[in-house]
């Protein structure tokens, strides 16, 4: 995607092989950073602290810090090692486990002196992939997106998000957002409803980010909003990420999704989920039951971080001395509630058959 005329994508290897580059998602929507990640220690830190976020964006950095691990230890009890460093960052997200155990699967059978440039080429190619399977969602998305638009020809259409789903959470285009950048390339007068997404802010900071630098209309709302602009007919559709979907089609995202799937049901909006293969975890199917959900800092729901008056990015507290906070990090929304899954093969129902029409027997 492009920042200020220059494209960008999310993470990069930096020119010596050795060391990888990731813009700092902290500290937006007001400064533009990039950090360098040199050592296994630092990815993980970069994905614990969320400095890089989004289900895809975070498996692609756990592969690379498997690079990084194995260029200064390639023994197999290093290996080992970082692997489950890496995969505890972030227990939610499939796809952290899924790029690890694949690229483990790569460099396991090699002698060790050939392992870090194995793991190197394996991270470069998911991030490869990434970036084909999300262009392919935008433009099956896409295709929903003229359908809606036919059906009022001439009237904005209006999208509504929950979260960041854009390009910052993928290597880029994104998921739920890749449909809205291909219709407003195309000429698609579309506007977005961003969810401010509390307690972190995703889509105030974020998405609307993003939004902004593409020139895509959209306007933040605050997350309770959302109910109120279906009833008044604003929203002609949802479309959300995903961090895990089991493969019955139920899907976990970021806390306060499923309260806008109730929403949009309730009205009759469609709610659809974007999300790339590697996202679906085929060994589950009740994700309520099944799906480990991942609890964060109190301190994300006491206090709220921004830029000051004098310029400065800082935290303030919201509650008074002593409240205590709860902060699990996602919820699900059971697949009957779910129009469709936009996959890079596809619009799947939210079903097993569904998703096996696309993927197969799995």
């Amino acid at each position: 995607m492009n920042i200020d005329g220059k494209a960008w994508r999310t993470i990069w290897l930096k020119p010596d092989l050795c060391s990888v580059g990731v813009i700092d998602q902290t500290l937006l929507p007001h400064q533009f950073t990039t950090r360098t990640l040199r050592s296994c220690d630092e990815a993980a830190d970069a994905i614990s602290t969320m400095v890089v976020r989004g289900a895809p964006l975070i498996g692609v950095t756990g592969a690379y810090g498997l690079m990084l691990a194995l260029q200064a230890d390639p023994s197999d009890a290093f290996l080992a090692a970082a692997f489950e460093q890496l995969n505890a960052t972030r227990p939610t997200a499939i796809n952290l486990r899924w790029a690890l155990e694949r690229v483990r699967a790569k460099v396991q059978p090699l002698p060790p002196a050939e392992r870090a440039e194995a793991a190197r080429l394996e991270a470069a190619a998911i991030a490869d992939e990434d970036v084909a399977m999300c262009n392919s969602i935008g433009e099956h998305g896409l295709e929903i997106l003229y359908q809606l638009v036919a059906r009022r020809p001439g009237a904005r259409l209006n999208v509504l998000t929950h979260c960041n789903a854009g390009w910052l959470a993928t290597v880029d285009w994104g998921t739920a957002l890749a449909p809205i950048y291909k219709a407003h390339r195309a000429g698609v007068n579309i506007h977005v409803w961003v969810d401010e997404t509390r307690p972190r802010n995703q889509g105030a900071s974020l998405t609307a980010y993003e939004l902004g630098k593409e020139g895509v209309a959209h306007t933040v709302i605050v997350d309770n909003a959302g109910g109120h602009l279906m009833q008044q007919g604003q929203v002609d559709a949802v479309i959300v990420g995903t961090d895990r979907t089991t493969r019955r089609g139920d899907v976990c995202n970021k806390i306060g999704t499923y309260l806008k799937a109730l929403a949009a049901h309730d009205n009759g909006v469609p709610f659809y989920v974007a999300l790339p293969s590697s996202t679906i975890d085929w060994t589950l199917s009740d994700g309520v039951a099944e799906i480990p959900i991942e609890t964060r800092s109190a301190q994300e729901v006491t206090h709220l971080q921004g830029r000051g008056a004098d310029g400065a990015i800082t935290s303030v507290q919201l509650s008074p001395d002593g409240s205590a906070g709860f902060n699990p990090a996602f919820d699900v929304t059971p697949a009957r509630l779910v129009t469709g899954l936009i996959t890079e093969r596809g619009v799947a129902a939210a079903t097993e058959a569904g998703l096996q029409e696309l993927y197969g027997n799995k």
